[in-house]
């Protein structure tokens, strides 16, 4: 059994990054005078969550135990968190304390065939399966053509599964290949982040967080930022090297495979009716003939 994770530097950070966010104006407070540290005091902070200076200086040091809910909803409410910053904090203290059942490590878990399935009979849209550190673990054929400069990056990992953070920020390729790079390289840091307040004995996730801090100074300056995104989705823009550029929106669902790895289903699809929707079903055609020359018999 894995032992106990001590994560109070990154409670401590999370909770002083969002305090030096925070101006007296924006919580109604006076401001007089020469302030020496940027965004709000502890004391300010305590005050208005209802706690003593103490207290809070306390908590914010990392030492989360036996705090109530209502608390953690007071201080949560001071700092102006948002609902994925709210959930990052409770997980946080739930991890400091956790139950046996999230002690227990994380095990891979295979795709079943039903997945699959399910995956393969859209042909019109991108599907995949990621897992919580971001590796697509299942794909149908489209998302393989829309993602070939992924598929084919340096970067891909073992069993030959991609990784979008190890792709954004260790393949330069990126940049050309994903438009709003620094969007795209935020949101992959901030649901890695969230992850870790969730599951801060992952061996597999402090492993590829280990090494893209090593590497990378983008990826370092971003873990370092505490942001967390939870809930997302939206739209994204590609200049794919053979369809030219498209503009896709894409939606992560929930997937439930497994009580012990968390799994995520994503599917791109393009506006009805737009360019972007010719070039997606122009890369569709493109990957419905290929796949029919592939199981063709061979004379």
């Amino acid at each position: 059994m894995e032992s106990r994770s001590d994560n109070r530097a990154d409670i401590r950070d999370f909770l002083a990054r969002r305090r030096a966010q925070l101006t007296p104006e924006q919580v109604g407070l006076p401001t007089s005078g020469r302030r020496r540290v940027p965004g709000l005091r502890r004391e300010e902070v305590a005050v208005l969550a209802g706690v003593s200076t103490e207290w809070y200086t306390r908590l914010e040091k990392g030492h989360i135990s036996g705090v109530s809910e209502d608390v953690l909803d007071a201080v949560a409410s001071t700092l102006q968190l948002s609902e994925d910053e709210r959930t990052y904090l409770f997980d946080l203290a739930k991890a400091a304390h956790p139950s046996p059942a999230t002690r227990r490590r994380r095990q891979a878990v295979d795709v079943p065939p039903r997945v699959q399935w399910l995956l393969d009979s859209m042909t019109l849209s991108a599907a995949f399966v990621t897992n919580s550190r971001l590796d697509i673990v299942a794909t149908n054929a489209l998302t393989r053509t829309l993602f070939a400069p992924m598929f084919d990056s340096h970067t891909i990992g073992e069993r030959n599964r991609p990784n979008f953070a190890r792709y954004y920020f260790l393949d330069d390729a990126s940049h050309d290949f994903v438009e709003d790079w620094d969007r795209a390289a935020n949101t992959s840091v901030a649901l890695l982040r969230a992850e870790a307040g969730r599951y801060p004995n992952d061996k597999a996730l402090r492993e590829l967080v280990g090494e893209l801090s090593t590497v990378s100074t983008e990826f370092r300056a971003r873990w370092a930022a505490h942001n967390v995104r939870i809930h997302h989705g939206g739209v994204k823009r590609f200049h794919h090297p053979d369809a030219g550029p498209l503009e896709l929106i894409y939606q992560p669902l929930d997937l439930p495979i497994s009580a012990r790895e968390a799994h995520s289903l994503t599917i791109y699809t393009a506006q009805p009716g737009t360019p972007d929707e010719d070039r997606l079903r122009l890369l569709a055609s493109w990957t419905a003939t290929r796949s029919t020359d592939d199981i063709r018999p061979r004379p």
